[in-house]
């Protein structure tokens, strides 16, 4: 029996990114008939109750707007850094975060 179900697929190649309070996961995965798609999901922790949980927001990319997509998202960056902010030091950001054991715990799918 096929374990994935749903809307799930096949998961071909993933980059988890971790800033702050939230982590933003990219994941590449295949359809049925072998196309590929990029989903960007952020995941926020939020407290309820006592206890943490996690509100999601996904985005379904797909190859035919991959490079209009990187073309929009390359011009909004740049204009936040160029224009809006140019004498801000953006490289403070531009370490990576130590990996951490609850991080399989913020896996979505």
């Amino acid at each position: 029996m096929d374990e994935n179900r749903g809307n799930d697929r096949e998961e071909i190649f993933s980059r988890r990114v971790k800033a702050g309070k939230r982590t933003y996961f990219f994941d590449v995965k295949a359809t049925k008939s072998n196309d590929y798609y990029l989903t960007i999901t952020e995941s926020k922790r939020r407290m309820r109750d006592d206890t943490f949980t996690f509100e999601k927001h996904k985005i379904f990319l797909y190859k035919e707007d991959f490079g209009k997509f990187l073309d929009a998202l390359q011009e909004a960056v740049d204009h936040v850094k160029n224009d809006l902010m140019s004498d801000f030091d953006f490289s403070q950001f531009d370490r990576e975060e130590p990996e951490n054991e609850l991080d399989d715990e913020l896996k979505w799918d």
